[in-house]
């Protein structure tokens, strides 16, 4: 019911029909870029490296925050969207092993994009919804990102094996262009949220202003563990950017296109993680919900250390419904936990201390797959990503039903969360207050 009522939105439709677009065009210039790489050095840790590239503008998200809860997000996320079309011109221009660092650059550049539309993504959709319908449109704008790895990576390696790097980017470029678009016909208010006084100096005003996500991540008893928890899993999160190559070249003796089959697995696995993820954290709550999504992304890994080609796509399929439940519920828990006026920030803190962690993992991933059998760098991978379920399964004991959490002041508080089924209050007085979205980009 919840999700008809989501979808009989009329701008809600033209909002996910746009990311649909967008997220069409990334998906495909993602694995394109990683095969194109390691097609022009033969090198899997070059090729791993272009996510770390994506990723090393982490340390500016809390400016890309404070931008967010500073300007009118509708507006901003059209400008960023066409700034989009314009980053992945140069990619235009490579087309030997000498212009690999220009695919770097653009890759750097696509993650500063990438800083301000996830917070600006989240807030916006605030605008959109009521407060009630925001924890359905997180599976929903999940599911279709993660369902379109069905389709997209196998179309990009496709595009790629074809007509090469350059087309997948003109088509990424029609996408973004096609995501601004439809966000110009979303009618309605594009609020500026409102500006605190300023206090003291200039400088330390706008230090302070930029930081207050991390004092609310900190200051709050569940998110500091949640953050915790999540920190341990990134330290280890971004193997996978290396060791999915050596898995298809060394594992599966199959070229570099069939990542694009490997990948489709994962989405296939995170479209079902998708469909049952807002029933789950409805009934179970978002920590025992976040916590078996992480168990679920060890076993997964783990099975990417056999050789045989079932065990390991079956492996990719419970990794995807793993990672996508995660996200679900990660993402509902901070906005149960979040004032609305400080969705930017807390969005973008929250960001700092998983990307930061799992930047410096793809490095170390990068290095660890040249010098170790890539199965124990798998291995090990599996046994931390355990290690961090059990933490988060640990932070369940402050978890304050969605009754006690209404009863404080602002959008969030700082209890917020519910227990599941396992405690009466929990079924009754539910409160989903305004808050972040699930990324709508990667």
């Amino acid at each position: 019911m919840s999700t008809r009522r989501l979808l009989a939105e009329p701008r809600a439709r033209r909002y996910l029909t746009g990311q649909t677009l967008s997220l069409l065009g990334d998906s495909a210039m993602w694995l394109a870029c990683g095969i194109w790489v390691k097609e022009l050095t033969g090198s899997d840790g070059a090729a791993g490296l272009t996510f770390l590239f994506f990723t090393a503008p982490a340390l500016l998200a809390p400016l890309a925050g404070l931008l967010v809860d500073r300007m009118p997000r509708r507006r901003l996320l059209m400008v960023a969207n066409l700034a989009g079309a314009v980053v992945l011109l140069p990619l235009l221009a490579v087309h030997g092993p000498d212009q690999v660092p220009l695919i770097y650059a653009v890759m750097l550049l696509y993650g500063c994009l990438h800083l301000v539309v996830e917070p600006a993504q989240s807030a916006l959709l605030t605008t959109l919804l009521p407060a009630d319908l925001l924890a359905d449109a997180n599976a929903l704008l999940r599911t279709v990102r993660e369902s379109l790895r069905l389709l997209a990576p196998l179309a990009g390696a496709g595009l790629y094996a074809v007509l090469g790097g350059a087309a997948v980017a003109v088509l990424d470029m029609a996408t973004f262009l096609g995501a601004a678009a439809l966000l110009l016909t979303l009618r309605g208010p594009d609020p500026v949220p409102a500006r605190p006084e300023r206090t003291g100096g200039v400088l330390r005003h706008w230090a302070g202003e930029a930081a207050a996500g991390f004092r609310h991540l900190a200051r709050h008893p569940l998110l500091r563990r949640v953050v915790l928890a999540t920190t341990v899993l990134a330290l280890v999160l971004g193997f996978g950017e290396s060791t999915g190559y050596a898995v298809v070249d060394r594992g599966l003796h199959r070229p570099p296109e069939f990542l694009g089959v490997f990948q489709a697995a994962q989405g296939l696995g995170a479209l079902l993680g998708g469909l049952v993820s807002a029933a789950a954290v409805r009934r179970y709550g978002e920590v025992r919900v976040g916590a078996s999504a992480f168990l679920a992304w060890s076993i997964g890994t783990a099975c990417a250390a056999t050789p045989l080609l079932g065990v390991v796509l079956a492996g990719r399929v419970v990794s995807g419904a793993g990672l996508t439940v995660m996200v679900i519920a990660l993402v509902t828990l901070l906005q149960r936990s979040t004032p609305d006026h400080l969705q930017g920030r807390v969005y973008a803190g929250f960001e700092v201390t998983t990307s930061v962690p799992q930047t410096v993992s793809i490095g170390l991933g990068a290095y660890l797959i040249g010098v170790l059998d890539y199965r124990a760098v798998l291995c090990a991978e599996a046994a931390v990503a355990a290690v961090a379920a059990l933490l988060l399964l640990r932070a369940t004991r402050f978890v304050v039903p969605p009754a006690d959490a209404a009863s404080g002041t602002g959008s969030g508080t700082a209890g917020a969360g519910h227990d599941g089924g396992h405690d009466d209050r929990a079924r009754a007085g539910a409160r989903s207050p305004a808050g972040a979205a699930p990324s709508a980009r990667p």
